[in-house]
């Protein structure tokens, strides 16, 4: 390696060290040794080959000073001949191990990342929504992308570098002083002049770097936010796009002068580093040829010392630095298992059973609830706040008490925030109780596992969220095993397939992110398709016709009806038309159950149900969605 190279790549580690200093924590060491367990062989060998390569990396200089040595006597051409072949064999060894020594690089490298990957991914799946309703998903996906590769760096390169670079200095000392101690502490009184600008300019490259880590963010989140579908819409009826653009110019422009800055100081620092080494090896040659003329030192130990110059300032530059490596890789280990060792809320019984087979009863039995603080559900970095939230743990359910009988449909209605949501988020279990119970089929649904009651229980949000992937992928997230004909079948039922077969992909149509290429009632029903497919046993409805026009709802409506039939319904609605008919209303107000009954007892009672009734029509509109057997009775849209 030249001492450019050596200087370009202190450059690089100066600006991407870890920001703060810490110390070592031997909790994370010992957490990240359960990690390096499986790979151990692969690294004994790796660290082996490190030592074997550093090892030949000395040899080379001193056989090409026995090589100047053998032509200065000359008449030596065999042993001329013999060291060439021998340095040629070292560099083919050299050259061999390199390559082995990269494949189980890669090797261990790729392994720690799948595993880190894979723990992360699967941790974060089990917690609830809490977490993902908080968390910045861009900073979560960084979890996974940068700071498991800075994690894995720790085995790939920092291990290997300090391994070989001790080998390589050890070697090379014992070497260098051996040939000519006047000449090796000579060369050693200018590596100070070489480290300590190196550590104070890799500081101060670093605060350039994260200077344009946050312009290049501020364009990053103006460039993800104005070219998503929505936001591409919103800034076309309302943004000023002369604004938009100058605001673009004004932050790019700071990149680009904070990039002439960079480059400069980097050359100016490389340049100087570079003249250094040079004047080290000035050093070499002159003190050591003087030596050799006087005869204290032959031709071939000054070419030897100023080769073996590289190895010893390399490793020495290195080691000063690998302080920050190793800080860089406690950094990205402790992010990494900051995200495992927060607790899931939700957490299957080790005994959690399966539902039996048949209809499903829903009930809530004097149930409470509030919703989690955020320091038990998330984390102040993947929030991009100094300190989390402490607000929270406010009852918001007090007390709620109801029974879905099988087959039959309940409604909640009330005010937006009174609760109503919330019910639907306890019965399919993305949060628990604080008091009471909730029982599907007489089961407390804490003694189910997660997998009985996804399958036993679906949901149709207002939303009704859908992946960028084809309208075949969307569908089979709900029942991976369905066949061709199951998948037509739902899309039918949902009144979606005359939609389906326009297209001219069909069932591999892809939908867009969120599925922005379909309109606010197709995806609605495609929602309600994945309902279908998935047949569930108990079906919640939460405001699942909320936003659409009239047109739309009524296509959707009469798939909801096929959703229903026969199924356990939980319908959540703001439009009182759609549940006139459902068995039992529920009218919830401030987390509260305040009435119940059927519509024409509720309407006739003179409370809640009946002033947001009157509100809502003000003349009679005899239509209903849904109704006990699933039916789509006639009558018009309200």
């Amino acid at each position: 390696m030249s001492m450019e190279s050596i200087a370009w790549n202190q450059v690089y580690r100066g600006m991407h060290g870890p920001e703060v200093d810490r110390g070592f924590s031997t909790a994370t060491a010992r957490r990240i040794l359960t990690f390096a367990r499986p790979h151990r062989r692969k690294l004994i060998g790796f660290v082996v080959l490190s030592v074997v390569t550093s090892a030949l990396a000395v040899a080379t200089p001193v056989l090409a000073g026995r090589v100047v040595d053998a032509i200065v006597e000359g008449d030596r051409e065999g042993l001329v001949t013999g060291l060439a072949l021998a340095i040629a064999g070292l560099a083919v060894a050299d050259a061999a191990f390199g390559l082995l020594g990269r494949w189980l690089s890669s090797r261990i490298g790729e392994g720690l990342i799948l595993d880190l990957r894979t723990a992360v991914f699967d941790h974060v799946q089990r917690m609830p929504v809490a977490f993902f309703s908080r968390t910045r998903t861009g900073a979560l996906v960084s979890r996974l992308n940068n700071d498991v590769i800075g994690a894995q760096r720790a085995f790939s390169t920092t291990l290997s570098g300090v391994v070989g670079n001790l080998v390589t200095l050890t070697l090379t000392l014992v070497v260098m002083l051996g040939i000519s101690w006047q000449v090796t502490l000579l060369a050693l009184v200018l590596l100070p002049v070489f480290v300590v600008p190196a550590r104070r300019m890799g500081r101060r490259l670093a605060g350039i770097q994260r200077e344009a880590a946050d312009h290049n963010a501020a364009m990053g989140n103006q460039m993800t936010e104005r070219f998503s579908a929505p936001g591409a819409t919103l800034v076309k009826l309302f943004g000023r796009p002369e604004q938009e653009s100058a605001e673009f110019a004004a932050r790019a422009e700071r990149v680009a002068q904070i990039g002439v800055r960079t480059a400069m100081v980097q050359t100016t620092f490389v340049t100087a580093l570079t003249l250094v080494s040079a004047l080290a090896v000035a050093v070499v040659y002159g003190v050591g040829g003087l030596a050799a003329i006087r005869g204290s030192l032959d031709a071939g130990d000054v070419v030897a010392l100023s080769l073996l110059l590289t190895r010893l300032y390399a490793p020495l530059t290195s080691l000063a630095s690998a302080r920050v490596d190793v800080m860089s890789a406690l950094v990205s280990f402790d992010r990494v298992f900051e995200v495992l060792d927060l607790e899931p809320l939700i957490k299957d019984k080790p005994d959690a059973g399966d539902l039996p087979d048949g209809p499903v009863s829903v009930e809530l039995d004097d149930v409470r609830f509030a919703y989690p603080s955020a320091d038990k559900v998330s984390l102040a970095s993947l929030e991009s706040v100094a300190v989390l939230d402490a607000r929270g743990g406010e009852e918001v359910l007090h007390g709620i008490s109801l029974r879905a009988e099988p087959g039959q449909v309940v409604a909640l209605v009330g005010s937006s925030g009174a609760g109503k949501s919330t019910i639907a988020q306890l019965v399919s279990r993305l949060y628990d109780v604080d008091a009471g119970v909730v029982r599907l089929a007489g089961t407390d649904v804490r003694d189910l596992s997660a997998a009985a009651i996804r399958d036993a229980v679906g949901m149709v949000t207002q939303d009704g969220h859908l992946f960028h992937d084809s309208i075949r992928g969307n569908l089979l997230f709900a029942r991976p095993g369905a066949s061709e004909e199951e998948l037509w079948d739902a899309v039918t039922r949902a009144r979606l397939a005359d939609l389906v077969r326009s297209l001219p992909d069909g069932l591999d149509t892809v939908v867009g992110e969120r599925g922005y290429r379909l309109s606010g009632g197709e995806r609605q029903r495609l929602t309600i398709a994945r309902l279908l497919l998935k047949q569930p046993r108990v079906v919640i409805l939460d405001e699942a016709t909320a936003s659409l026009d009239s047109t739309s709802e009524a296509a959707v409506q009469a798939a909801l009806a096929e959703a229903l039939s026969g199924r356990t319904a939980l319908v959540i609605a703001h439009r009182l038309s759609t549940i006139r008919a459902a068995d039992l209303i529920v009218v919830v107000e401030g987390g509260r159950i305040v009435e119940r009954g059927t519509h024409a007892e509720l309407v006739t009672a003179g409370g809640r149900y009946e002033e947001l009734y009157r509100t809502q029509f003000a003349e009679d509109t005899p239509y209903a969605i849904v109704d006990g057997r699933g039916d789509l009775p006639s009558g018009r849209v309200s």
